[in-house]
């Protein structure tokens, strides 16, 4: 079975959707792999059996440029708040009446208890700070900043 951890703005995508060219970021080995399709940002490790994928114009950019480095927060603190994240984005999901639909679209299928490793949980979790941030939402206890 293949977890999915699947992140999308859907009517954003099919703007873009048509344009978009594979061009590798880089390979660490041969069990992980990143992938950059304009803003689509992947991460796949077939050892663990997961895999995430990040489709937002802008996303890709706004990670490398105004996120804080790799390195910067904890393994800890990331599960954490991603966790809190998730609960609160799969809640979202479920009322389209009262969150758009546009923007909450699919459930994010995280475990807390599946150490995913740490760049899935920097990558993740600086996605809510974006997606806070871009679409005015506050998906949490904490005020998002970068």
């Amino acid at each position: 079975m293949r977890n999915l951890i699947y992140i999308t703005i859907t009517s954003l995508f099919l703007v873009f959707g048509c344009n978009t060219s594979k061009q590798p970021v880089s390979k660490n080995n041969e069990h992980k792999e990143n992938i950059t399709v304009n803003d689509t940002v992947k991460i796949a490790n077939e050892e663990l059996e997961y895999e995430i994928i990040i489709i937002d114009p802008g996303y890709a950019s706004w990670l490398v440029s105004r996120a804080q480095p790799e390195g910067f927060y904890s393994q800890q603190f990331l599960e954490t708040r991603n966790n809190i994240y998730v609960i609160e984005w799969n809640q979202r999901v479920l009322q389209p009446n009262k969150f758009n639909p546009n923007l909450y679209e699919l459930r994010i299928d995280y475990d807390p208890n599946i150490d995913y490793g740490y760049e899935v949980n920097y990558k993740l979790y600086n996605y809510f700070i974006y997606f806070q941030i871009k679409y005015n939402q506050r998906l949490g206890p904490f005020v998002p900043r970068i």
